[in-house]
């Protein structure tokens, strides 16, 4: 397997709020990785830092041996907590923008994603359910070709049902050499989906492993470990 992500001692703080503390983390194509963590673990901080948004203090990223940059937005597509786009515009508008901006955006496969998810090329943004806006911008960055795809709480705030037809997306539009970061305190959700953890604690990896070592090693699922591990931890204020 080729390595699409490598961190190096990577730290970050927010004044006094230490929000990455000496990550070292590698991930290889192929591969769909749950980041996993309680709120304020720096899920959020990290994903930011691999595309580009955020600079470490110290330590580095590399993307198929590149810093986060101009040239690695080309092959990461990134799919932020938070919608970023105006009210006015319809699905249209938003799906011919990224055609524009991102050379691996496939148009055939954001069509036949729409037909699946139920979204019409017509409909306005102010109009749609807040599921349905979760399945707009998930059609939008997996309809594109990239290598490595980083997903901040793609399940979060939706019922169930969109969850499932969430992650039934996902695992069916990534291809073989690339591979997908999904960040989420839903443990229980996304497990099912799942090749290796991260468990991210107080802005440290506490365990990265496979999700069948875990099952072997502990007898139990990755859902109970969390839960174990972190005693139904929740933290506010500050970056995830």
């Amino acid at each position: 397997m080729s390595e699409l992500l490598r961190c190096s001692a990577l730290s970050r703080s927010f004044g006094s709020l230490k929000a990455l503390d000496n990550i070292n983390l590698k991930i290889e194509a192929g591969k769909i990785v749950g980041l996993l963590g309680p709120n304020g673990a720096g899920k959020t901080t990290l994903l930011k830092m691999m595309n580009g948004l955020l600079q470490p203090d110290s330590g580095e990223i590399r993307i198929c041996e590149m810093k986060p940059g101009v040239e690695t937005k080309k092959i990461v597509s990134y799919l932020p907590d938070k919608m970023y786009f105006a009210d006015w515009m319809r699905v249209r508008d938003i799906k011919e923008l990224f055609a524009d901006f991102y050379t691996d955006f496939d148009k055939s496969k954001s069509t036949e994603m729409c037909r699946v998810l139920g979204l019409d090329d017509g409909q306005l943004i102010r109009t749609l359910s807040k599921g349905t806006k979760e399945k707009m911008q998930l059609m939008l960055v997996m309809s594109r070709n990239a290598r490595l795809y980083l997903l901040d709480e793609p399940i979060g705030g939706v019922d169930p049902a969109t969850r499932d037809f969430i992650l039934k997306t996902i695992i069916t539009n990534y291809a073989e050499n690339s591979s997908v970061l999904i960040s989420t305190h839903l443990i229980s959700d996304v497990e099912q989906v799942l090749d290796e953890v991260v468990f991210l604690q107080d802005g440290r990896i506490t365990l990265q492993d496979t999700v069948d070592n875990i099952r072997e090693k502990n007898g139990e699922s990755v859902d109970s470990l969390f839960r174990t591990m972190f005693k139904f931890e929740n933290k506010t204020g500050g970056e995830e």
